[in-house]
């Protein structure tokens, strides 16, 4: 199966192209550009360098969060309209999952951590069970302080949120590991991955169904119920 795969929940973005269990083409950057100006730009010239067209691929997997809520949106927006345009299944990939699954054979359990913002990170913890990485907690939203007193080493860190913890994580003292820095974010290649997984196991959504996962409502809704609470306050909630 052919698919393509697209990751922009976190400043580290891109997009893989996977045929069968070979990875065709990957292209991964780190920068400070919304993804909505280069996400497109990236799967075009991926389709350019590895010959492919839009009419070869059979499925898509996209990172669903959590993470960055505009980068998730622009990820998922883009899912949905080519999942819409050529008629294909779509494989919603957890943010979380993705990123654990690149330190396969790890003989320690492994939590990625994403930078959540407000004071607050993503994590989940992972451990290696003969093909896959599998998920021992839910996904979290918690403060640096609380995450870290969750771990018990011997544990392998990884993600963006690496350093909102650093200090924290130093007092775990030496069975602590942090990924290096080629294995500590997010990869294209593995949401592929975990996609075409997801999708030969028919557990593929059609683009209409395809949802964002957000562990926190945004700032906008977070907005819009401050409104709705001053409102009914003032008795003018009509």
């Amino acid at each position: 199966m052919r698919v393509l795969a697209l990751e922009s929940a976190t400043l580290t973005g891109g997009a893989a192209l996977l045929d069968g269990d070979r990875l065709v083409g990957e292209s991964v950057l780190s920068v400070a550009l919304t993804h909505s100006e280069r996400l497109m730009a990236t799967v075009d010239r991926l389709f350019q360098d590895c010959g492919w067209r839009a009419k070869d691929l059979e499925g898509l997997a996209v990172s669903i969060g959590p993470g960055s809520f505009t980068g998730i949106r622009v990820g998922v927006a883009t899912a949905k309209g080519l999942g819409l345009a050529l008629g294909l299944p779509v494989a919603p990939v957890p943010t979380l999952d993705a990123l654990a699954s690149t330190l396969p054979f790890a003989d320690a359990p492994v939590c990625p951590l994403l930078d959540a913002r407000k004071g607050e990170v993503y994590l989940s913890l992972y451990r290696w069970s003969q093909d896959r990485m599998v998920r021992l907690w839910d996904y979290l939203a918690l403060p640096p302080a609380a995450a870290v007193a969750r771990l018990e080493p011997p544990v392998i860190v990884l993600g963006d949120g690496v350093e909102a913890c650093r200090s924290l994580l130093a007092r775990l003292g030496d069975p602590l590991r942090i990924a290096p820095p080629a294995r500590r974010l997010p990869a294209p290649g593995v949401v592929a991955q975990l996609g075409h997984a997801m999708l030969e196991a028919g557990q593929g959504v059609t683009a209409e169904a395809l949802l964002p996962l957000y562990l926190r409502p945004s700032e906008a809704e977070l907005k819009v119920g401050r409104a709705a609470a001053g409102g009914e306050a003032s008795g003018d909630g009509r």
